[in-house]
């Protein structure tokens, strides 16, 4: 049976956390070649995890030249120590879901995974959030819970990240499934940066929870002075 692909949903959402600022490295540089000479000058492929990884994304899927390319790039090349759902720890990739709700559960549950990490009772943390139109079809697996039950686990990553890293070998666009931390939502995840167009920076968002129980708390930000509270689950 041919494995099913779609479109992906529009827009989707992704939260970054507010205290990585937007660096406009990748935004202004015209050229591949201007990009790596800028890239050295500021001292980037002096990281040999950032060099590893750009080294593995071809000329043609760097962007740069655009608002919000540095955004896209950095989602790539800086990885967390043990990869995500669907990507190993050798090159990331864009995460984002079909509703904002959904971004502000999964970065909640991971938020409180860190909470129980560091030994404290709750944490609190301001998140931007970016809209994007995501472009290509997308290994569909949604609706496979039960199916893909290894795939889907809740708490290891061994299984998904070997699917995610053969559908990127592939050449393939990406991965839409279902989120496991709010019912009914939908994620996605995109392995290709020239595909992640008309990224906007939108609204700014405090999320807070506990190391115990299940509710996240989400507050959107109108400025500085006058925060709109508003709940999430």
């Amino acid at each position: 049976m041919t494995d099913p692909y779609a479109a992906a949903p529009y827009p989707t959402y992704r939260l970054i956390p507010s205290r990585f600022p937007p660096i406009g490295l990748f935004d202004t540089v015209a050229t591949a070649a201007d990009l790596a000479a800028v890239m050295d000058l500021v001292g980037w492929t002096n990281d040999r995890l950032v060099a590893s990884r750009i080294a593995r994304l071809p000329h043609q899927e760097w962007v740069y030249g655009r608002p919000n390319a540095s955004i896209v790039m950095a989602a790539f090349l800086h990885v967390s120590p043990a990869g995500m759902r669907f990507n190993s720890p050798e090159l990331g990739a864009w995460y984002a879901a079909a509703e904002i709700e959904t971004a502000a559960a999964e970065v909640g549950h991971h938020l409180r995974r860190e909470a129980l990490a560091r030994n404290v009772s709750e944490m609190v943390r301001t998140y931007r959030s970016y809209s994007a139109r995501l472009d290509g079809l997308y290994r569909d697996i949604r609706g496979q819970q039960s199916q893909l039950a290894d795939i889907y686990a809740s708490d290891r990553y061994d299984a998904s990240q070997r699917l995610g890293e053969a559908v990127r070998a592939s050449r393939r666009d990406g991965i839409v499934y279902d989120s496991l931390r709010r019912r009914g939502g939908i994620n996605i995840v995109a392995y290709r940066p020239t595909m992640v167009l008309d990224v906007v920076q939108a609204d700014h968002f405090e999320i807070r929870v506990s190391a115990v129980g299940r509710r996240i708390d989400v507050r959107k930000l109108t400025s500085p002075s006058r925060p709109e509270a508003a709940n999430g689950r």
